[in-house]
């Protein structure tokens, strides 16, 4: 694995909200980096010979993790897959209305439509 951090990120604006670029992760096949939030949530990222495992297991570690997954549509057709902590569906319900994004589909064992 190496990593290449910047001491100066990048910023950028989406939507009217500021994002820092902070560097790259190059993932030799078969290494992976875990992502944990503040809430001490864990998201894995592995790297394979053919490509990405983007994702942990859908109904599986995500759902252990506190995770439901959610495939999301913006305004222009572009089509996300987003993890959502479990207790904070009401802030990603409002993000989606905020952004005008369409939840087109729960992945897994969530099966609500919040």
């Amino acid at each position: 694995m190496k990593v290449k951090t910047i001491e100066e990120p990048r910023t950028f604006e989406v939507n009217n909200v500021k994002i820092k670029d902070y560097g790259k992760i190059n993932l030799d096949s078969n290494e992976m980096i875990t992502f944990v939030t503040k809430s001490l949530k864990e998201y894995d990222f592995t790297a394979k010979d053919w490509g990405f495992y983007i994702t942990p297991s859908i109904n599986d570690r995500l759902q252990k993790q506190g995770f439901d997954v959610a495939i999301v549509e913006n305004t222009i057709g572009k089509i996300f897959i987003m993890a959502v902590e479990k207790e904070k569906k009401e802030i990603f319900h409002k993000y989606c209305i905020n952004e005008k994004k369409k939840i087109l589909q729960w992945l897994g064992n969530s099966h609500d439509k919040m």
